[in-house]
């Protein structure tokens, strides 16, 4: 995968996400990885080790939140992320620790791609729903 800004932000607006179970759109929430910081792709070792360390700082802030995977079109690419009921700032903070250029949110249904580092505009992407597939376990990720 090229890693310039702008073809990273091009795959980011097309991303889909699989999960086990549908999300209330009723709720906000953020949906974070750890994997692959600043574009640069990672081993699968590395990105476990990432997963492990967002997944504990999550818990730290006792709010509810769900595995997914965020993944390209046509499923070539995959990130292990997860949906986190906070507030966009908290959000963008937390990717932003994570070295992340970007986050998505879902606020009343519409998933929105939040810059963390890199210099961009927030982008309106349209329905959630439209880009889930629900499936009955998540993919063993690789890369």
């Amino acid at each position: 995968m090229n890693n310039s800004i702008d073809s990273l932000w091009h795959h980011y607006s097309e991303t889909r996400f699989l999960l086990t179970q549908s999300l209330s759109c009723q709720l906000s929430f953020a949906i974070i990885s750890a994997h692959n910081p600043l574009g640069t792709l990672l081993t699968p070792c590395q990105n476990r080790l990432l997963d492990r360390q967002l997944q504990s700082e999550i818990e730290k802030l006792h709010r509810p939140y769900r595995a997914l995977v965020g993944a390209a079109a046509d499923l070539t690419h995959m990130e292990k992320s997860w949906a986190v009921f906070i507030d966009r700032e908290l959000a963008v903070e937390l990717g932003r620790r994570f070295n992340q250029n970007a986050i998505y949110y879902v606020e009343q249904g519409r998933l929105s791609l939040l810059p963390c580092i890199a210099a961009r505009d927030e982008l309106k992407l349209g329905s959630f729903t439209e880009r889930v597939k629900l499936v009955t376990e998540l993919p063993e990720l690789n890369g």
